[in-house]
């Protein structure tokens, strides 16, 4: 297979050749042309994204198959499931599908979490040996629930004191996986970052402070910017708790600021849109766009769901030797970055899907 075209992030015209799933510069004999002219890039990335959960929870595997179909088509060739309460396994076994790293299911305490997604931890010092579970479970990331609406005290609050994290994120490293988090509040961030967590997720919370200790410790941000759309009606429905709804309302109003700190202090930030539940399957572009609202350049907003994205979590972009994953379009996106919803062709591990 063979592809001539504009190669981003390098802007460089070349031809690109395809053989046995992986990318090769040099040419390759008889290959057939199936691009030509336009630009293309490393596959995308949604690094915030649950197959396996639709709006009224859990789904079969069919349902799941379908969701990550309609990331593929929307060029998502690489999604970071970010916690799941089915095992997707044997979607990973299908050629025609994204390429998926589980990080098993979410952990959280009891009524801490949206029910039926979680498991549910009755004691915080069962933490360590869960993360040891997940970790054996997933592909090198474990899923925490960092805070969560506490109705005892009627706002967010954090589910895990320091101590039991610490002990909990250094098992999962001893174990070669990673640890992220769910974390909309201030409260629970300090411990989290003491603890040497790898990622935070949405990061509403995050304060001049523990932005600092985000860009000092190059833990990563994954903003979800097209859910923290979605805290106005979360407030307005907590009708029982004024502080909650109060909260969630000046975290909405700062949030793109906050995420434009964090951009400005050096956080590495990359694209994920939280599908699954109440956010439709194919969105990437959504979040894309609102990287570049927030202060991303559009090469950067681009990278974080594409290059940089891929690199952070293990995987090559356009180079030789690399898995042929990629995107190709007819208009420059980093002109005009809705040219993301249009691809002209897509290749998934060597084949064309699109």
């Amino acid at each position: 297979m063979h592809l001539r075209a504009v190669v981003l992030p390098d802007g460089e015209h070349r031809d690109v050749w395809i053989t046995d799933g992986l990318i090769s510069l040099d040419p390759v004999p008889d290959a057939t042309t199936v691009f030509d002219g336009g630009y293309v890039l490393p596959g995308l990335v949604d690094a915030h994204c649950h197959v396996g959960i639709g709006p009224k929870g859990p789904v079969d595997l069919a349902e799941a198959a379908v969701q990550a179909e309609a990331d593929r088509d929307a060029g998502t060739l690489l999604i970071r499931d970010c916690g799941a309460p089915i095992d997707t396994r044997p979607l990973q076994e299908r050629e025609d599908l994204p390429r998926i790293i589980r990080a098993g299911r979410h952990i959280a305490r009891p009524k801490r979490y949206i029910p039926y997604l979680a498991d549910q931890l009755d004691h915080e010092e069962q933490l360590p040996a869960a993360v040891a579970e997940q970790a054996a479970r997933g592909d090198g990331w474990v899923k925490l629930v960092g805070d969560w609406i506490d109705r005892s005290v009627g706002d967010l609050a954090p589910l895990w004191s320091a101590d039991v994290l610490a002990e909990a994120i250094s098992v999962a490293h001893r174990h070669g996986a990673r640890v992220t988090a769910h974390v909309f509040g201030e409260d629970a961030l300090p411990g989290l970052l003491a603890a040497g967590i790898d990622c935070i997720e949405h990061g509403t919370g995050l304060t001049d402070e523990t932005i600092a200790m985000m860009a000092e410790r190059g833990t990563s941000l994954v903003p979800t910017l097209v859910n923290i759309e979605n805290f106005p009606s979360f407030a307005a429905a907590a009708t029982k708790y004024p502080d909650y709804t109060a909260h969630m309302t000046e975290l909405y109003r700062r949030g793109d600021r906050t995420v434009a700190k964090a951009l400005e202090a050096g956080v590495p930030v990359y694209a994920g849109t939280d599908a699954g539940g109440g956010i439709e399957h194919g969105v990437l572009v959504d979040e894309i766009i609102a990287l570049n609202r927030v202060g991303m350049s559009p090469e950067q907003a681009i990278g974080a769901a594409s290059w940089a994205g891929r690199e952070w979590l293990g995987y090559s972009g356009l180079s030789h030797g690399a898995v042929a994953d990629l995107v190709c379009y007819d208009e420059d996106p980093r002109k005009d970055l809705s040219a993301l919803r249009h691809p002209k062709r897509i290749v998934l591990r060597g084949r064309v899907v699109g």
